[in-house]
């Protein structure tokens, strides 16, 4: 019967998976790229703003020349023109003048501030009654105070969101280069696994595995693609695996790297490059049979074939290594948590990982206990508790954080 070539710690499993490299990149429209993956750094070309600009609409000035207005004792400008959106003030402010300007109108030259409308009342003659004084640059943004030309604008390896799309646009990018989605190909395993239009026989169960791996890797950034079912033999199984290598990232195989006799998973993909099979078994619960391969410098991952397991395994395991081949730096694995008091007392074996999942009510997180084939213990989940392996378990009442599956 085949064993576990070595139990390995979780912390040994998650080193070995980040020695996988990112995958390569593309080119695509700035105004499609959001959700991507930054591939390069995008330095500001040029400073931004270009030109000092009013933060307010109100009236250019020279401060000095405000300095002490109040409504008991306000000061007059002369008005000598306005601002024209999408242009510039002709000419240049000299003493004792002022200029009309809207929000985000360029500062004339000459004029170091600029006060609000609200300040200012008509006088005659063409003047300005203003009432509140102001500092110099108040109201003011200057140039390249957003931005410098060189900074970096947006750092390579970010997803990019919203207004990452906004500023790459205002510096005039419409093409952005970014990482490619990850391209993984989730093959279930097993004589026993029919698809879900198939009436199971006895002994025989729907295909959960595939659909779940697969939705699990596209919310991911991945591109999955559902590559079918595989029967419980060897020669077949190395074929269809090798056959998705050559265009797909990653091949997660459900179910078959158990210690089964009929469990070939270990025996195939050890066959199919020097590499081969880098560990088989993680001292964790649930999800203790996973296997993880190098085959040219890109994962195969064998999976367990409960759905439990293959979920937590995913989850803990699978989703950091997508999102860094994809390219993805400086996230945080598990940017959902809630702190919660355990609803109960829960015992672990010290030595092992063990990732409880549990369901939040109010203050409280009850551990949801029920086996690996159970998928009703994720269902009914909100996260996980991760109890780390030198710990015993978790005291009822004690503060924990919850791992939310939200993402």
């Amino acid at each position: 019967m085949p064993e576990f070539l070595k139990l390995l710690s979780c912390d040994e499993a998650r080193r070995i998976l980040a020695g996988f490299a990112p995958v390569g990149g593309e080119d695509v429209p700035t105004a499609r790229g959001l959700g991507r993956v930054l591939a390069e750094d995008f330095r500001a070309p040029h400073d931004l703003p270009r030109e000092p600009r009013s933060t307010v609409d109100g009236y250019a000035v020279r401060a000095k020349d405000t300095f002490g207005a109040s409504d008991g004792v306000p000061c007059y400008l002369k008005l000598i023109g306005a601002v024209p959106m999408g242009g510039v003030f002709a000419g240049a402010i000299g003493a004792g003048e002022a200029v009309a300007i809207s929000t985000g109108g360029v500062v004339p030259e000459g004029a170091d501030g600029v006060v609000m409308i609200e300040y200012v009342d008509a006088a005659r003659d063409g003047e300005i009654e203003i009432h509140r004084g102001v500092s110099p640059l108040e109201n003011v943004i200057r140039r390249g105070d957003d931005l410098t030309s060189g900074d970096v604008v947006v750092a390579r390896g970010r997803r990019l969101r919203p207004a990452d799309i906004g500023a790459l646009a205002g510096f005039g990018q419409t093409r952005v280069r970014v990482f490619r989605a990850p391209r993984v190909a989730v093959l279930s395993t097993g004589n026993e696994v029919v698809a879900p239009d198939i009436e199971p026989a006895p002994g025989q169960v729907r295909d959960v595995n595939q659909y779940a791996l697969a939705a699990q890797g596209e919310r991911a950034g991945a591109e999955a693609t559902l590559a079918g079912i595989v029967r419980d033999d060897a020669p077949a199984l190395r074929a269809r695996v090798a056959e998705l290598l050559e265009v797909h990232d990653v091949v997660m195989l459900s179910g078959g790297s158990s210690v089964g006799a009929r469990d070939v998973a270990a025996e195939v993909v050890g066959s199919l490059g020097p590499r081969g099979v880098l560990l088989h078994g993680i001292n964790i619960r649930p999800g203790r049979p996973t296997l993880v391969a190098d085959i040219g410098g890109k994962p195969v991952l064998g999976m367990p074939g409960f759905p439990v397991s293959a979920m937590v395994i995913f989850d803990v395991f699978v989703r950091p290594l997508l999102r860094r081949i994809g390219g993805e730096a400086g996230r945080e694995e598990w940017p959902a948590r809630r702190r919660a008091r355990f609803a109960r007392r829960y015992a672990s074996a010290v030595g092992r990982e063990d990732w409880v999942r549990v369901r939040l009510a109010g203050e409280w997180a009850s551990p949801i206990l029920g086996g690996s084939a159970a998928i009703s213990t994720v269902l009914r989940a909100d996260g996980y508790v991760r109890v780390e392996a030198g710990v015993e378990g978790i005291d009822e009442g004690a503060e924990v954080d919850v791992l939310l599956m939200t993402e």
